[in-house]
């Protein structure tokens, strides 16, 4: 039978009605999106950030139930145009969280604030951005990660038992406009202090094997007195190994770093480092998802009176 017009709004109406009343359960009923984190770091010529990426694909494919991944990374340490460009492509793609260890501590806030307005999760890893920077952009982002000037410390604490009062040594520093740059370099100063040993020369190798291996050199060269090189990262170290072999200076010349990579293990073994510290890469970016996720999920994250979730950082040495 064919209801008249009137009857057939009527019954559409009811129908809408009833559909609207049926459970969640219901075959109407959507499946919530799992969430979009998006993990941005620094250079992927860097193994630290590789083995950081690693990891958090791994635990990605653990939990794939639980959310999606996108990593992206920058071309060297020092393009941070390019990934203010990235944040800003994630923010576009509406992610539901960003994980993000920043390739300028200040540079990079006001982006970071378009993501925050945006309704971003976002977790700062690795390097810490400038507290006073985000404070005056009104916003709060929790930052996951080690305490550089304390890892720092303990490998410049081992390497001075091996040198004595009056000595001379050189710190070969990250990107100067890096908290976690400033933070290595005040940490190895500590306890070169403490041991009355000399720092002659403070200079940028931009995290970088090229650079840093060019600065140690320079060093070297004017103040040939040197005994020893604290770099502030192990992409750096290798660079200063090779300069101590070229100046004919190995076994001379104590050389330190920091991270732990896969690359720096072997001159451990052998001596050509001395020390480094750990600061657990493959698990860096895990530490800042895990946040994230449980800031959407609505549960309770202790950050502390100044917003910083400590990880852990340790003493490696042969």
């Amino acid at each position: 039978m064919k209801l008249p017009f009137a009857g057939r709004l009527l019954a559409v109406a009811l129908l809408a009605g009833a559909t609207a009343a049926l459970p969640v359960s219901s075959a109407f009923a959507q499946t919530p999106e799992k969430p979009k984190v998006a993990l941005v770091m620094k250079s992927l010529a860097n193994e630290f950030f590789l083995t950081m990426e690693d990891g958090a694909k791994a635990y990605q494919k653990e939990h794939s139930a639980e959310f999606e991944l996108i990593s992206n990374g920058i071309k060297d340490e020092t393009d941070t145009a390019n990934q203010i460009r990235i944040v800003e492509q994630m923010i576009v793609s509406k992610v539901d969280a960003l994980v993000i260890a920043p390739a300028d501590s200040k540079a990079m806030v006001p982006v970071i604030k378009k993501a925050v307005d945006a309704g971003i999760t976002v977790i700062n890893i690795d390097n810490q951005l400038d507290p006073a920077v985000v404070k005056s952009k009104n916003i709060s982002v929790p930052f996951v990660g080690p305490d550089n000037r304390k890892g720092a410390r303990l490998v410049g604490e081992y390497l001075a038992k091996k040198l004595k009062a009056g000595d001379e040594v050189g710190i070969i520093e990250g990107v100067s406009t890096t908290t976690n740059a400033q933070a290595r370099t005040a940490g190895f100063k500590d306890a070169m202090e403490a041991a009355q040993i000399k720092v002659v020369s403070v200079q940028s190798g931009d995290w970088e094997i090229n650079k840093g291996n060019q600065v140690a050199s320079s060093m070297l060269s004017e103040y040939p007195n040197i005994k020893a090189l604290l770099a502030g990262n192990d992409s750096m170290a290798v660079g200063v190994v090779s300069a101590v072999r070229a100046a004919g200076k190995a076994g001379q010349v104590q050389v330190v770093g920091y991270d732990n990579i896969n690359a720096i293990k072997p001159m451990l073994k052998d001596g050509r480092v001395l020390a480094t510290a750990d600061q657990f890469a493959a698990k860096q970016a895990v530490f800042g998802i895990e946040t994230a996720l449980k800031i959407i999920k609505g549960e309770t994250v202790d950050s502390g009176t100044n917003g910083v979730i400590e990880t852990p950082v340790e003493l490696v040495t042969q």
